[in-house]
């Protein structure tokens, strides 16, 4: 009897919500519920560790530091250096790479002192994997950084001179880490990559100091060769910039077909001179010289051979071989064999 008076008997509506309330799952309100005396534990226990900290990080920005002012002295350094010995591109491409360098040294240790944990072999054994895939990402660029670093020691050409590289022909104006800037002659400007460059084949015009010019020019073979010689080596030498050691020179080179040709040549320095103008100048002598004396300078003679000059059977389609147009009156040409005997005297004639 009791029993069941306790299972009938009614439930406070209090004691119910608070049992309900106490099996739910948290809301948003209070899961993100913070205590004030656990953020303030967090913030004091960082604070205290970055007291203890302090003297290393203190410590790491003066090593940084002396390693920055270190790099910045051997950049300095080595750019005087290279301006001394007038190589100012390898200064500045091998300085930059060394400061760089230090500074990165510099910040290795730095990490050690403020994460005294931090293992140095670990981490360049890290930057050793990093680097392999830097480098296949950036292989054109390193490659070029290379090939220009190359041709800064090695000093093939050097800023000022004059080259010839995959058909460009112009001034090198700078050589940098990636490429090679050359001033072309008619104003235009090439920038060539370093790998390219380094790989292909270079015409230096200005790898020495004087450069030899030359030009053939031809006499008819009646003309005396001594005289026509001494012409042009008196015209030749009369130019300003053409040198007298060594000394110009007039060699017969080809007997041609309509033509005795000599071979005109003469020294200019490589530098400071338009050797196109140059050679305006020398041409414009050897004429003026050769009119002067007399001595022809033939054009290239041509020798046209008509098909009525040949043989009988030319101007008649059935028995040349190359054959004629039709007429429109029906008849076939005749030969000039034929015309002559007719009309003695006027055999160029035609019909």
């Amino acid at each position: 009897m009791n029993q069941a008076l306790a299972q009938t008997a009614p439930v406070d509506p209090n004691t119910a919500a608070d049992a309900i309330a106490a099996n739910a799952p948290e809301t948003v309100e209070q899961a993100v519920r913070v205590d004030p005396a656990f953020v303030l534990s967090k913030i004091e226990t960082w604070v205290v560790g970055f007291q203890q900290l302090l003297p290393n990080i203190v410590v790491a920005i003066v090593v940084f530091a002396l390693a920055f002012a270190i790099g910045w002295a051997i950049e300095r350094s080595f750019r005087a250096w290279a301006d001394k010995h007038e190589r100012a591109n390898l200064g500045a491409v091998l300085g930059s790479f060394l400061k760089w360098i230090v500074l990165l040294f510099g910040a290795l240790l730095s990490l050690t002192i403020v994460i005294p944990s931090l293992n140095p072999g670990d981490l360049l054994a890290g930057l050793g994997i990093g680097s392999v895939a830097i480098g296949f990402a950036f292989k054109d660029i390193l490659q070029n950084w290379l090939a220009g670093l190359l041709i800064l020691i090695q000093r093939p050409f050097d800023v000022g001179d004059q080259i010839i590289v995959d058909g460009f022909e112009g001034t090198v104006e700078w050589i940098e880490t990636r490429a090679t800037i050359i001033a072309l002659f008619d104003g235009r400007r090439v920038i060539i990559p370093n790998a390219s460059v380094y790989s292909s084949s270079v015409t230096v015009n200005t790898a020495r100091p004087l450069r030899r010019s030359q030009y053939d020019v031809g006499i008819g073979y009646g003309d005396d060769v001594e005289a026509a010689r001494a012409s042009i080596l008196q015209a030749v030498s009369q130019v300003e910039a053409v040198v007298d050691d060594p000394a110009p020179e007039v060699i017969v080179f080809d007997l041609a077909a309509s033509s005795v040709n000599l071979r005109v040549r003469w020294w200019t320095p490589s530098k400071g001179y338009n050797l196109v103008r140059v050679q305006g100048e020398v041409l414009q002598g050897i004429k003026q010289a050769l009119d002067a004396k007399g001595i022809d300078i033939p054009y290239a003679t041509q020798v046209m051979l008509f098909h009525d000059q040949t043989e009988d059977a030319d101007g008649r389609r059935d028995k040349q071989r190359e054959g004629w147009p039709s007429r429109p009156n029906g008849r076939q040409p005749r030969s000039v064999r034929e015309l002559s005997e007719e009309r003695p005297g006027d055999a160029r004639s035609s019909s």
